[in-house]
């Protein structure tokens, strides 16, 4: 059980700027008080999830939507606050220039346009000490003929290989991919496999990024994860829940088994350690629910998943695959699924000087409030702000 708490009390789970800032479906945002106005607010409040769950020491940012004059002071600043800044996410599709895409656009201009913005973001990470550079395109086509499939991955591939060799040191490129949406036809980069692909043409600093919303219903997830832990090219989750054609909900909400059957593949591969690399980081938008509650009850429900996840007995589970035992092993790993790990990670807390629930800290910490008071006027922070 020591071993399993330590796993537990080094876990790291990286928070999304975005996430703090009024956000939610395609149809409708509705605006909550206390939201942050600007990139520092909400590396403030995500300082305030790390204070209270003690494993979330990083925030990532998506640019332009967090774009400021001075990316030194920026890192300066979350510094003083606790945390450090995480992963730079590059925004290649909210402009008017990428309705035909954007490093796939048959306009080789809009197509520079594109790949200079995430020069830009390789800038921002060289300023900032950020590791990981994450790239999702919502490039596609939505009638049969509307463009060539194969030069539009001529293209892409042309574009990620000029970011890729901008880079230096430890910096890497994470590289998501999503089944469909905008594009209904044809996705540029819809699944796993294409962006394996590119990644292995790229090199080994480019590495798949699994997006858990991401997927047609009933896939097998945790195989993606165990395969890609096996060629060594699992860059970074982006967590959440979802159950149809979106992805905005807290993780584990939807299907908390499936998290941890995940999270199992991760504990199996040897891959929790932070020093493995894998960037497990938060993507969410919290449209009815308050943001920061929101927030932490995901961390949570990712260190849940991660202590049961621990918690299978891998030597009772070896022996029953090997005896070809079929229920048996299943019944390991749902012994395993069923405990109660709260008291468990509530020790961890308790052990690391935190409050056992971090939810109910939080609410007696009076910071709700206080962010409702002082952030009066302004413009909030959201999509596309």
């Amino acid at each position: 059980m020591t071993d399993v708490k330590r796993s537990l009390a080094a876990q790291r789970i990286e928070t999304p700027s975005w996430a703090f800032g009024n956000s939610g479906t395609r149809f409708k945002v509705f605006a909550q008080a206390g939201v942050p106005r600007s990139p520092e607010e909400k590396i403030a409040d995500a300082a305030v999830v790390h204070q209270f769950t003690g494993v979330a020491p990083t925030v990532a940012l998506h640019i332009p939507w967090d774009k400021v004059a001075d990316y030194a002071a920026l890192s300066a600043y979350a510094q003083e606050k606790g945390i450090k800044l995480g992963a730079i996410n590059a925004n290649v599709f909210q402009d008017d220039d990428y309705k035909l895409g954007s490093v796939t656009n048959p306009d080789p201009g809009v197509r520079r346009k594109a790949t200079d913005h995430m020069l830009e973001c390789v800038d921002i990470m060289d300023a900032t000490g950020s590791r990981d550079l994450k790239l999702w395109f919502s490039d596609g086509i939505n009638y049969p003929g509307q463009d060539d499939l194969r030069n539009r991955q001529d293209r892409l591939h042309a574009a990620l290989r000029e970011a890729y060799d901008r880079l230096t040191g430890n910096q890497r490129l994470l590289l998501e991919y999503k089944l469909f949406e905008p594009a209904f036809y044809a996705t540029d980069v819809p699944d796993w496999g294409t962006s394996y692909a590119h990644c292995i043409e790229l090199g080994e600093r480019a590495t798949v990024c699994i997006d858990t919303g991401h997927h047609a219903p009933g896939t097998n997830i945790e195989f993606i994860v165990a395969f890609l832990l096996r060629q060594n090219k699992l860059g970074a989750f982006d967590f959440n829940s979802r159950f149809y054609a979106d992805d905005d909900l807290m993780a584990g909400a939807a299907d908390p088994f499936q998290l941890f059957r995940i999270m199992y593949e991760i504990v199996r591969g040897d891959a929790l350690d932070p020093a493995y690399g894998i960037n497990f980081m938060l993507d969410q938008c919290h449209n009815i629910e308050a943001k920061i509650p929101a927030i932490i009850r995901s961390v949570m429900n990712v260190q849940e998943a991660t202590a049961k996840a621990l918690l299978v007995d891998r030597d009772a589970l070896t022996k029953a695959q090997n005896d070809g035992d079929v229920l048996e092993a299943n019944a390991v790993i749902m012994d395993a699924y069923n405990t109660d790990v709260r008291p468990l990670l509530g020790e961890v807390r308790a052990d690391a000087g935190l409050d056992p629930d971090p939810i109910a800290a939080y609410k007696r910490s009076g910071y709700q409030e206080k962010i409702v008071a002082e952030r009066v006027g302004g413009e909030q922070a959201g999509w596309g702000a």
